[in-house]
């Protein structure tokens, strides 16, 4: 269900954080973000509207994409495409639980075979390569989101996330023992 939550969750960030992606779930809610985003003062940021109602850049087909870069304000939308992935439907991605989630994110990034993985790591290389184009890590959103894919065909996006598990492993019982 979306409430004006899904709308200030990305505003309040406490980490004040200077460059981001923001996804919205209307289309009609990218530029009031991208002037609130510059109001904050906000660097470089992506508010992205995909295709077929997601909060994020689509691979089922075009996405609204309103960009804020030092103050100005620009309008367009991206494809599949354009970001050299093919449209595709979004079906094989959708599941109804945290640990069928997991585990789908999980073996796109340890690049198993298959549409539905193929599927995911493309979504995942298309909206890991917008954090890295806003970053500065990239030039372009297409080299973005080419650097995402290779950093997940070489194995690093799996390590990361192994890592990742980890840490938080390591916190949540170190938490406990407080």
């Amino acid at each position: 269900m979306r409430t004006l939550f899904n709308i200030l969750g990305p505003l309040t960030n406490p980490a004040f954080a200077k460059r981001q992606v923001v996804g919205v779930f209307e289309p009609s809610l990218c530029d009031f973000m991208a002037q609130v985003l510059a109001a904050l003062g906000t660097e470089h940021a992506l508010v992205v509207h995909g295709h077929g109602g997601l909060d994020e850049l689509s691979l089922s087909g075009p996405s609204d994409v309103t960009e804020l870069r030092d103050g100005q304000i620009t309008h367009y939308q991206v494809t599949p495409e354009q970001l050299g992935y093919a449209s595709t439907s979004l079906a094989s991605l959708v599941v109804t639980s945290a640990s069928e989630s997991a585990l789908l994110i999980s073996s796109a990034l340890a690049n198993k075979a298959g549409d539905q993985f193929d599927a995911a790591r493309a979504m995942i290389a298309l909206n890991a390569g917008a954090a890295l184009y806003v970053s500065g890590c990239a030039q372009t959103l297409t080299a973005g989101v080419e650097l995402a894919a290779d950093v997940i065909a070489t194995g690093q996006a799996k390590e990361k996330l192994s890592s990742f598990i980890q840490f938080t492993q390591i916190m949540a019982a170190a938490a406990i023992e407080l």
